[in-house]
């Protein structure tokens, strides 16, 4: 674990550096990029920050050429990794989302820490069903703080542990992080640390590495709806590791990171523009929405975006909903809302001439396959357990009682 400021190492769960406030990042001793013979996103165990698999979940990315999406835009290498429910594909996410790969390595190394503390993750909805979904599968003790609008997205396919706490905040997904911050640092109970936590990260770049094995080379353009960042921050330092590899390239990707405008934090930023008035439950997808996103801070989404001469784009309610069309008619697969937003932003850069015909892409589909998954899988909803306020103290008696209390767990 070193900081990606000082460059000092730091401990192995160390989500801070002990002398200022970058990014820590994992060094792997393991140089070159050799898949394991595991299942799922676990082939990649040598570049995952974990002693060992997670058993029983860590579905991998299906990464393939496309040929109707492309025809469509006039692109000859298209690929897109596909994070969902598609078995044509061989994509099994069971929650049809990519968070489902930064859960797995992330519950495994809070089974590693064999402290008995109980984990804390803020969502908007998708990351916290893929934490239910790991969590349960493994019976780790969980607490999850989702926005109000949030709780609908709320359903897995695991039989939901009984050590699962759900609390509906009523407030957007920031408000939500802030109340799981305060409750993480009561005794007892340790937060997922959100951008800071390397296991997240790596997880999430397994889009770039399967990328990459299935092109046999480093895409050119790389193209991503984001709400923090921290997807496109995981795709940059993938990429780093593969061009130190070599064997793939040595330029990296340009990051192509897109936004719901105009609740659009980082297009505001990037482009300078002053961001509009922002009602987030009117966004095409408000999963996409974080007000304090790790844009200037060292290792974060800026060095991301300079590093790799990236950029941010602002794609409207309208644009979204266009290239869902699209996308869906092309691909003849469903894809979440947010997935939309980065088809509309590679169909805008085609037309800009910011990509050539023949240059190599990857689109990451962050989502999709939930009406197929209907189809064939039962899914379990969660339900509310508490609801807070984002004023509401856990420091306060009251609200640390009643997660006790669902946890079944004495008040420390």
């Amino acid at each position: 674990m070193k900081c990606t400021g000082c460059g000092s190492v730091q401990p192995p769960h160390a989500l801070h550096c002990q002398n200022d406030d970058a990014l820590l990042r994992t060094e792997y001793l393991t140089k070159r990029l050799t898949p394991r013979d595991l299942p799922g996103i676990w082939k990649f165990y040598d570049w995952l920050p974990v002693r060992r698999p997670l058993e029983g979940v860590g579905a991998a990315p299906a990464t393939y050429k496309s040929q109707g999406l492309a025809g469509v835009l006039g692109l000859c290498n298209l690929y897109i990794s596909f994070s969902g429910y598609w078995p044509d594909r061989n994509a099994r996410m069971t929650t049809c989302s990519f968070k489902d790969l930064e859960a797995p390595p992330t519950v495994e190394r809070m089974i590693e820490r064999d402290d008995q503390k109980i984990l804390v993750v803020a969502s908007a909805g998708n990351t916290a069903r893929a934490f239910a979904e790991a969590a349960s599968a493994v019976d780790l003790p969980l607490v999850l703080f989702v926005h109000s609008a949030g709780i609908q997205r709320l359903w897995i396919t695991e039989t939901p542990s009984e050590s699962l706490c759900v609390v509906s905040v009523n407030g957007d997904y920031t408000e939500a992080i802030d109340l799981g911050a305060r409750l993480s640092l009561q005794p007892g109970f340790v937060g997922e640390g959100g951008a800071r936590n390397v296991a997240r990260r790596d997880g999430m770049g397994v889009v770039m590495l399967d990328g990459a094995l299935t092109m046999k080379t480093l895409p050119r353009h790389y193209f991503q709806a984001v709400g923090s960042g921290t997807g496109g921050i995981a795709a940059w330092e993938a990429a780093l590791r593969l061009a130190d590899d070599g064997r793939f390239g040595t330029t990296l990707p340009r990051l192509h990171l897109a936004q719901n405008r105009p609740c659009a934090p980082l297009y505001s930023y990037w482009s300078g523009t002053k961001p509009g008035a922002c009602k987030f439950r009117e966004m095409y997808d408000d999963v996409l929405y974080n007000r304090k996103p790790p844009y200037e801070i060292k290792g974060g989404v800026k060095d991301a975006l300079e590093s790799s001469n990236g950029t941010v784009y602002g794609i409207t309610n309208e644009e979204a909903a266009e290239a869902q069309r699209l996308f869906e008619e092309a691909e003849e697969i469903d894809i979440l809302p947010a997935a939309a937003v980065a088809v509309a932003a590679l169909g805008k850069a085609v037309t800009a001439g910011a990509v050539d015909p023949k240059d190599a892409v990857l689109l990451n589909i962050t989502g999709g396959g939930v009406s197929r998954l209907k189809e064939e899988r039962d899914q379990n909803v969660l339900e509310r357990d508490l609801v807070a306020e984002p004023a509401d103290l856990v420091s306060d008696r009251d609200l640390l009682y009643k997660i006790n209390e669902v946890l079944g767990r004495q008040e420390a």
